[in-house]
């Protein structure tokens, strides 16, 4: 039977073949293909119309919602402003009312201007640069032909990167890595120019041309790249990296972020200057011509070259790995490594990558961080377990506000001990003592007021942040120790919070990180120049002294401060209906948010404050209306909205992080409707991680993986939990929107349609859940809650169309369930 075509959805366009550096490392001019030589140096418009034809005909065929093009070189900056232009006019000309377009350029930097950033700005063209870390490291491959060093520029086109009109076009960095450079050198030089994502990339090599190994040492890129990553825990992980979270994903079952991890199918075609269609630039390391498919975009469309064998065995995951790589226990992180390190003269591409140690060390050294990191243990004796009503409630997929508060009470006591665990493991110094004596002053005589900083969601993420890895170890032991400046931000904002006038020696120290004074629960102070500021009540506000200077701002009517250095957090309130008001935190100040798992957005202006407002009061008055039992809990449990950045397609995007009870991350759909969903859905999530930090639900121990209704790939019998709850209530939302008036046509098709197919989903999760044995008795009581739920939905009629829909979806996603379970049962006889 013929594989199903796996569309492009990613396209690599050379705007010129030639560069103005002479990097030592590069696989366009350094390595084995040699075809850049009998390439037209720049493109042609020819060439720009017809591929933004060909990108917009493919799209359309394959009903894609968005592509990725990404403008290349050589170096593109050398085509020049004019023809960069025309590139992007044909592809949005092209892709208009087709699919959405994202549209980025990567360059080695050292051409970039204000002419070219203006351009950009124009056309939302995001900009990635090449930089190899600080200059001793950058010299090392990155420089001119005559021998001169690139770094002086490159720097000076991420400072102009990084000015306000241009920052919200920065896209990221890429280094690729060389061991002989020191990795936290390098790690240090790139955070210190604040990018939005790193990317390390290993050198390219084959087993014919194997990558460099000092002395001999067996894994010396996983020791680099671990070294880093430590570096990277240590600081909170205060930038995305590519690897990094690649790894993490795909350890957790999710998908990769690059094509050198992973087992997701490649999608990714390149089109060179003179139009030919070819594979990733990548395999030019392998042999002269590798890349190649005779394929080109004036004769051939891109489904042509999707057919090719070296494109399909790019996208066959498991199947398309050598044997060692198939019977391999860490492949669907590894995934074989990058397709082009496989490569072996007289064997081709059937081989382990010639990283393979290296990867299998670095996948292996990143999951022993992370499970040592989560045993840290949460204590449930914080507080008393829930009563029987209220674990009925809960087992619904409802919650009275009684209930979650309830839970609220108990997450509350679960951060109070914690708090308590990491003083205990610590090693103060003067300053935390000072905060910690002012802390238990607070507690004695101001308890609300702690209470109210405490309970915030990111309190307790940077609390189990510090209990967690080195910095989490007991006093004595060796590792840097844990940062206890969070003591002073968080004793500061709760006296300010009770009014305490603090002054003079007992006067408040508390960090400034990056420039930001962080107020947990009130918001952020910008202050340069300093490494700390004190903090105390005045009678209207508060005053921060720092660098001989004493700055006042009122906090109680923020709002009205003027002073653009003090960022109070923004508030939402949806008016009252039946449930009342609903008043949320708009959490875009505080550093700690960052604990989901996608990108959080920018500190918000006032226009995107006021549609957020808008958004929760129609998605209030729909949860109001159409989920009343879920409407009660949510108003008395969900404080805080972190605003994530919108996917390139402006995907529905939302997450729930587990150590922030009262917190969900959700990037602002343009409808209330699906917000309204949003924040049910994530809402069930954090209602029950904080059941299960009270309560053993199932047997912990049990490590098998279940069938999930709504993915293929196998999970842990929490992720099925998880899901599953979250699930009850995404599908009575969809039960009640098709049952909702005045929806057009399509609406009203999609909402049939999202209710047969979750109910069948949840139903059968729920008895695979019951069935599963690796439930406690009280798990087999909140399994029969959840059943009593959704049964009674089964007999809703629904028309033919939509139960045939939901049963093939059913039908598509248990195959690919069954493929990867026996993929893995063979890894597993294989490996005994």
């Amino acid at each position: 039977m013929d594989r199903p075509l796996v569309p492009f959805r990613q396209f690599v366009l050379k705007m010129h073949s030639r560069c103005d550096l002479a990097c030592d490392h590069c696989y366009v001019y350094e390595h084995a293909d040699t075809s850049w030589r009998g390439r037209p140096k720049s493109t042609s418009d020819e060439v720009l119309v017809r591929t933004a034809e060909r990108i917009a005909e493919h799209a359309k065929a394959h009903r894609l919602t968005d592509v990725h093009v990404v403008l290349h070189g050589g170096e593109p900056l050398l085509a020049g402003p004019a023809k960069l232009r025309r590139a992007a006019e044909e592809l949005n000309r092209a892709l208009f009312q087709v699919c959405a377009l994202d549209l980025r350029i990567h360059t080695n930097g050292v051409l970039l201007d204000e002419r070219f950033l203006d351009l950009f700005d124009e056309f939302d063209i995001k900009v990635g640069i090449s930089l190899d870390g600080d200059k001793a490291s950058n010299d090392r491959h990155r420089r001119y032909a005559d021998g001169r060093s690139s770094h002086p520029q490159v720097l000076r086109a991420v400072a102009l990167l990084d000015r306000p009109e241009y920052r919200h076009l920065y896209a990221g960095l890429l280094c690729t890595i060389d061991v002989a450079n020191d990795p936290v050198a390098v790690y240090d030089a790139l955070v210190a120019l604040d990018p939005p994502r790193i990317d390390f990339l290993l050198p390219h090599a084959t087993w014919d041309q194997p990558p460099t190994r000092p002395d001999g040492h067996e894994t010396p890129y996983a020791d680099w790249l671990l070294t880093v990553f430590d570096r990277w825990e240590a600081q909170g992980r205060p930038v995305p990296v590519r690897m990094f979270d690649s790894v993490l994903r795909t350890l957790d079952g999710l998908s990769s972020l690059t094509e050198s991890l992973g087992l997701d199918p490649a999608d990714l075609v390149v089109i060179e200057t003179d139009g030919s269609l070819e594979q990733a630039d990548s395999l030019k390391t392998a042999f002269d011509g590798a890349p190649a498919t005779g394929f080109d975009v004036f004769a051939d469309d891109f489904d042509s070259a999707a057919r090719h064998p070296g494109m399909i065995d790019r996208q066959s995951g498991l199947d398309g790995l050598s044997e060692k790589c198939r019977s391999c226990p860490v492949v669907r992180s590894c995934g074989g490594g990058l397709y082009a390190h496989r490569y072996r003269t007289g064997e081709g591409f059937d081989n382990p990558s010639v990283f393979c140690p290296d990867l299998m060390q670095l996948i292996n050294g990143v999951e022993h961080r992370v499970q040592a990191a989560s045993q840290v243990a949460v204590p449930s004796a914080a507080a008393g377990p829930l009563t029987d009503g209220e674990l009925g409630e809960l087992a619904s997929g409802y919650g009275s506000a009684n209930t979650v508060l309830a839970l609220t009470d108990a997450q509350l006591g679960l951060g109070r001990t914690l708090l308590e665990e990491l003083w205990w493991r610590a090693e103060p110094d003067r300053r935390a003592r000072a905060a910690w004596d002012l802390i238990t002053a607070l507690d004695a005589e101001a308890p609300q007021a702690l209470d109210r900083v405490l309970a915030h969601p990111y309190t307790r993420a940077w609390i189990v942040g510090c209990l967690t890895g080195p910095r989490g170890d007991r006093r004595g032991s060796s590792g840097p120790p844990a940062d206890l400046g969070g003591l002073a931000e968080i004793a500061a904002a709760a006296a300010l919070r009770a009014g305490w006038r603090i002054g003079g020696s007992d006067a408040v120290a508390v960090p400034v990180r990056n420039g930001v004074l962080r107020l947990p629960t009130l918001g952020r102070v910008l202050l340069d120049g300093c490494a700390e500021a004190l903090v105390r009540a005045t009678g209207d506000g508060f005053a921060v002294e720092a660098g001989g200077e004493t700055l006042r701002f009122p906090w109680k009517n923020a709002d009205d401060a003027p002073d653009p250095r003090w960022q109070p957090l923004n508030r939402a309130e949806a008016p009252g209906g039946p449930f009342g008001p609903w008043t949320v935190s708009l959490e875009d100040t505080d550093p700690h948010r960052d604990a989901h798992q996608w990108p959080v957005a920018d500190r918000l202006g006032s226009g995107e404050v006021a549609a957020w407002q808008a958004g929760l009061a129609e998605a209030w008055a729909l949860i109001g209306a159409d989920l009343p039992g879920y409407a009660d809990g949510l108003a008395a449990g969900l404080s805080v909205i972190t605003p994530l950045r919108r996917g390139a397609d402006g995907s529905e995007t939302s997450s729930a992080a587990r150590n922030a009870f009262g917190a969900v991350g959700i990037a602002r759909p343009v409808g209330s409707d699906i917000l309204a969903l949003l924040a049910v859905h994530e809402f069930q999530h954090v209602k029950l991680g904080a059941v299960l930090d009270l309560h053993d639900l199932f047997d912990p121990k049990d490590t098998r993986l279940f069938y999930a209704p709504w993915r293929p790939d196998p999970r842990p019998l929490e992720g099925l939990l998880q899901g599953t709850y979250a699930h009850l209530a995404v599908t009575e939302f969809w039960r009640s929107r098709r049952r909702a008036s005045g929806l057009d046509e399509s609406a009203a098709r999609r909402a049939e349609l999202e209710f047969a197919r979750w109910r069948e989903h949840t139903a059968q999760a729920v008895e695979t859940l019951a069935g599963s044995g690796a439930l406690t008795p009280l798990g087999e009581r909140f399994a029969a809650g959840m059943r009593a739920t959704v049964t009674p939905w089964l007999n809703d009629p629904v028309e033919g169309w939509a139960a045939l829909a939901a049963q093939r979806s059913a039908a598509e996603t248990r195959a690919g369930f069954e493929e990867r379970s026996g993929a893995g049962a063979r890894q597993s006889a294989a490996r005994r």
